[in-house]
């Protein structure tokens, strides 16, 4: 503790009562080490957030094959590797400016290993059997490819300048998988829009994108009045209430997915998300809980990810 009993942050800390100064005390009390150095990093000032810190606790996830397990993603447990786990540290890495490198190049040798005969990634690889997974992502023994695990790996290694063969063929997937989408699903689309957004070919993204924004409208995949949330269809195998916002898929202003949404739409998704900040200080997750565990690591990276979006679009968050 500081002497006199004065606080251990700097003079331009967050206030006690903001967003920011709520939040930090919820990731003091829940967070993973990794979710707290992330926090440190995106959002506390005098240093006490580094991207050395974060790169080391993410280190702790990481496998001798290249890929990342230990339940990085907390919806699946267990130490194996798994495209999911390694798509969350490759954007860990991405927020924290070092996603290229040799730490890359074992990445896309693990990606190289696990991919499915067309070279794009499965969602769930069949050596998560025996281990505790989350009931909606089941685990088969000759899973298909699927634009839930490809897409944001190859628009991240896209985005980051990051040359490796596997992203030819996997590249070519996500560009066939996104441009023949009729009926989908929001996490399906997310995965489309990280795509698009990192894609190099960006005449071709942009295009893309455009026709996915109507398809998101017609098919009501997005809520555009948070007051009026339940009219709004929930897809199939989804959990109760688990809606869709326009900042889900707009994560930054920078997003291709961002020209869907009008500036009063875009405006009443932000409020809502700011709004949606807990008594306790974190965001909620709204899809389905399936164990204790679980639910508590998923809120801090909801929140991290929460103050994120809130800062990209200039809202004052402390």
């Amino acid at each position: 503790m500081a002497e006199n009993g004065a606080s251990p942050h700097t003079a331009s800390s967050p206030s006690p009562s903001s967003p920011l100064r709520r939040a930090e005390q919820f990731v003091w009390l829940t967070a993973r080490v990794l979710e707290q150095r992330r926090f440190a990093y995106h959002f506390l000032d005098g240093g006490t957030g580094s991207a050395d810190a974060v790169e080391t606790a993410l280190a702790a996830y990481g496998n001798e094959d290249g890929g990342y397990g230990h339940a990085l993603e907390p919806d699946l447990r267990g130490p194996v590797s798994q495209p999911l786990h390694t798509g969350h540290a490759l954007r860990v890495l991405d927020s924290i400016q070092r996603c290229g490198g040799m730490r890359v190049e074992r990445v896309c040798r693990y990606l190289t290993s696990v991919s499915t005969p067309d070279g794009a990634l499965p969602a769930i690889h069949p050596s998560q059997r025996g281990y505790p997974s989350a009931p909606f992502v089941p685990v088969v023994a000759d899973p298909p490819s699927e634009l839930l695990a490809t897409g944001p790996v190859v628009g991240l290694l896209h985005r980051n300048e990051v040359w490796h063969a596997w992203l030819f063929r996997a590249t070519d997937f996500c560009w066939q998988t996104v441009e023949s989408l009729e009926k989908s699903h929001p996490y399906e689309i997310q995965a489309a829009v990280a795509f698009l957004d990192g894609a190099p070919d960006r005449p071709r993204a942009e295009a893309a994108a455009d026709r996915l924004g109507r398809l998101v409208r017609e098919q009501r995949l997005a809520v555009l009045d948070p007051e009026q949330a339940d009219a709004n269809p929930v897809s199939p195998g989804y959990g109760p209430g688990e809606h869709h916002f326009a900042y889900d898929f707009a994560k930054a202003p920078e997003s291709l997915a961002r020209a869907w949404f009008t500036d009063d739409e875009m405006a009443r998704s932000l409020d809502f998300l700011a709004n949606e900040q807990q008594g306790d200080g974190g965001w909620p997750i709204r899809w389905r809980q399936w164990a204790p565990g679980t639910a508590l690591e998923c809120r801090p990276i909801v929140t991290v990810e929460a103050l994120r979006t809130l800062r990209a679009y200039g809202r004052s968050i402390g």
